[in-house]
């Protein structure tokens, strides 16, 4: 297997980027405006990776291209083995620690810096990000980034669809869980038809935006099958993520996929992205795999918590660094993040899965050596 120390992670992000903004370009001909939009943040993808092999260069900092935002603390759904509930992100009244919480103005002024070194996209992620259109109003006028925005689709309606016919930089990506039995059955009656009746609207609204497929041992074969990509197709899905399980509730072990599962996945995912050149498909940690290694920490991207905490990513939630206090170019240059990355190019082999969940038992005796563990 390719290893890291013979793989050049940059050159593969930046074209990974030029390629997903090239077939996001053409698949929104018919669209004017969005054809705009996309042939703009190509040329723009085009002088943020300059901008961080410039970085690179003259301070031999790594700028990773992307970064998982949690901005929401609170969310109007329960959905089974949620890692946002699990790991305390997410809790349905956030009024008692919202003093804790980063302002719009904070995160604003965080993804300005991250832009200003060249990061080209924020996914925002939470609880439900939506429920935060203050946060999403602020930075929506950052530009010279894309926001992709994890959401669990039932908010979508006139007042949103309004806002995002005005600001084509913050892109809806939906969860479901591919049947409407199997995502009603995880997240709650009704959702998956509130699901399909927000796609129908932005779809009619000739709007970009995706899908996003949590992954488990009992979905694998419906969510990565041309019967399913299909629909996808029809309900106006131009980009879908699928996120392999990751069992953060005790007592779902069984959903997670095993190496014959993991092996099915990569055949299934090179047959769609072969068959149907008008989606983009991305998977996560699956991709991973075929680039080196685990993405987090930095290498390709790091999560920023809700009250600032520069984390590996959202299934490893500890930090020794807060980027609202001491800055993004500190915090890429955390001593968590700088030991993660070795162990994860010289020690962790990456065989599928989450690798940081996988060794989370070792990354809490990193911090605690520190005791710099935040929560």
């Amino acid at each position: 297997m390719e290893t890291t120390r013979d793989f050049d992670l940059t050159a593969y992000m930046s074209n990974s980027i030029r390629n997903i903004m090239a077939k996001a370009y053409k698949n929104v001909l018919s669209n004017p405006r969005e054809a705009k939009f996309a042939y703009k943040m190509s040329k723009l993808f085009d002088k943020s990776d300059k901008l961080r092999q410039k970085v690179f260069e003259t301070e031999n900092i790594h700028i990773p291209p992307f970064l998982i935002c949690s901005i929401s603390t609170i969310c109007n759904l329960h959905c089974k083995g949620c890692y946002a509930r699990n790991n305390g992100i997410a809790t349905d009244n956030h009024s008692d620690s919202i003093k804790e919480l980063l302002s719009p103005e904070q995160w604003h002024n965080i993804l300005s810096e991250a832009a200003s070194l060249g990061v080209n996209f924020a996914l925002l992620a939470g609880g439900e990000p939506l429920m935060r259109k203050d946060i999403i109003e602020e930075i929506a006028k950052i530009k010279n980034m894309i926001f992709p925005v994890f959401t669990n689709g039932t908010l979508i309606g006139p007042t949103y669809t309004d806002f995002l016919r005005e600001h084509l930089n913050i892109i809806p990506i939906i969860s479901i869980e591919g049947t409407a039995s199997g995502t009603d059955e995880r997240r709650g009656k009704g959702v998956f038809r509130r699901a399909l009746q927000s796609m129908e609207h932005l779809h009619k609204s000739a709007l970009f935006f995706g899908t996003s497929i949590t992954v488990t041992s009992e979905n694998l074969a419906f969510v990565t099958s041309e019967h399913f990509i299909n629909q996808v197709r029809t309900f106006g899905c131009k980009i879908v993520f699928f996120i392999e399980y990751v069992p953060t509730e005790p007592g779902t072990e069984h959903l997670t996929l095993t190496n014959i599962h993991v092996e099915q996945m990569e055949n299934n995912l090179k047959s769609l992205r072969d068959n149907h050149t008008d989606i983009i498909f991305l998977s996560f940690p699956d991709d991973e795999k075929a680039i080196g290694g685990c993405l987090a920490s930095g290498r390709g991207f790091f999560h920023i918590g809700p009250k600032g905490n520069a984390e590996p990513c959202p299934f490893a939630p500890f930090s020794d660094t807060n980027v609202a206090k001491e800055g993004f170019r500190k915090a890429i240059q955390s001593p968590l993040f700088n030991q993660l990355r070795t162990v994860n190019s010289q020690e962790w082999e990456h065989t599928g899965g989450c690798t940081l969940f996988e060794h989370r038992t070792e990354i809490e005796n990193m911090v605690s050596h520190t005791q710099q563990l935040f929560k």
